[in-house]
């Protein structure tokens, strides 16, 4: 690969040596080259995350967990994981909620780029870093948060075809990436309710959010702890594409300039909820953000900042209204609580 080539080239060439790629293929070298070099985050970025929008986000995130922690009988040693935490924001208003009720945990960051985990230590000094999720400690409970983290990670998309079911790929073809349907027979990686679908039906898979998932449902039965996602997703399965590309705040098309957008699908929380109990876990529900920051007291929260500065007032009220609002964040982000089977349930759901 010639330095500074443009991963658009490489798949071009790609392409017409090999034919089409998978969809999924496509979307995991596209983050990869992404995600590698830069932060995406905030204005400056192409988007922004609930932990930049306020610091109430991690305060309640934070609380969550000192709650769930002490009712399981406050053990110790315990860690706090995060899962893909950005510029370390959330980590940085959960621990110092934690630390004031009494819990300081060990700090476990898992984060494949090099750039984000520069600005990590700048804002939690004290964090540990990992590639994956295997490497995290197996002594101690786990306290696991994990926000816009399986968004990201690639998906598999299974379209049905008047051939049957097929794999969604991505060609090239007249100067412009688009996808095709691929030329395997896919029938029995379809769930049996959905085989017999109408021409056209899509479906999407998350291998990569399915392997996460089971592995912290493994981990919280062997280890105890609890775990918070938290996605843009749907709690119950659906059909159709949910693939979008992001750059610069604004939605653009995906299959232009592979690796200079982030590229993201919606969480399919019924189907992450059953690898979770398969692993082990309890589930202890998946609600809306909206309804589970209001029951944790986002409302108050947003009260006491603006009496403390009240000539920030109008900010902070617009941020808790960003972040729980039907038309904004509250309704499209969901929240899924898991548990160790001993550990007890937890607010909000």
């Amino acid at each position: 690969m010639a330095e500074g080539e443009s991963l658009g080239s490489i798949f071009q060439r790609l392409i017409a040596r090999f034919g089409p790629i998978t969809l999924q293929h496509y979307m995991g070298e596209s983050n990869a080259r992404y995600y590698a070099g830069k932060d995406p985050l905030g204005s400056g970025g192409d988007f922004i995350t609930a932990p930049e929008i306020s610091q109430m986000f991690g305060e309640l995130i934070g609380l969550w967990l000192v709650d769930i922690w002490v009712r399981a009988g406050s053990p110790s040693p315990v860690h706090y994981v995060e899962l893909g935490p950005g510029r370390g924001t959330l980590a940085r208003d959960a621990l110092r909620a934690m630390k004031r009720q009494g819990l300081d945990p060990q700090v476990h960051f898992v984060e494949g780029s090099e750039a984000l985990r520069a600005l990590q230590r700048e804002a939690v000094p004290e964090a540990q870093w990992h590639d994956d999720l295997a490497a995290l400690p197996t002594d101690a409970p786990l306290l696991i948060v994990g926000n816009e983290f399986l968004d990201a990670l690639p998906v598999r998309q299974l379209v049905k075809t008047p051939h049957g079911w097929r794999e969604r790929m991505v060609d090239f073809q007249d100067g412009k990436f688009l996808p095709v349907a691929g030329d395997k027979p896919m029938d029995a990686a379809v769930p049996e309710n959905l085989k017999e679908a109408p021409d056209q039906t899509l479906i999407e898979t998350c291998p990569g959010a399915a392997a996460v998932v089971d592995e912290i449902g493994r981990r919280l039965a062997r280890q105890g702890g609890a775990a918070l996602l938290i996605d843009y997703g749907h709690a119950a399965p659906q059909t159709g594409s949910t693939l979008q590309a992001l750059k610069d705040h604004a939605k653009v098309d995906p299959f232009t300039s592979p690796g200079e957008a982030d590229l993201t699908c919606l969480v399919d929380f019924a189907a992450m909820a059953e690898v979770a109990l398969a692993g082990g876990a309890r589930h202890l529900g998946t609600v809306t953000q909206g309804s589970f920051l209001r029951a944790l007291g986002i409302d108050m929260r947003a009260a006491q900042l603006s009496a403390v500065a009240p000539q920030q007032s109008s900010a902070i009220l617009a941020a808790r209204d960003r972040l729980v609002d039907e038309g904004q964040m509250g309704t499209l982000f969901k929240v899924m609580g898991l548990a160790a089977p001993a550990w007890p349930d937890g607010a909000g759901f």
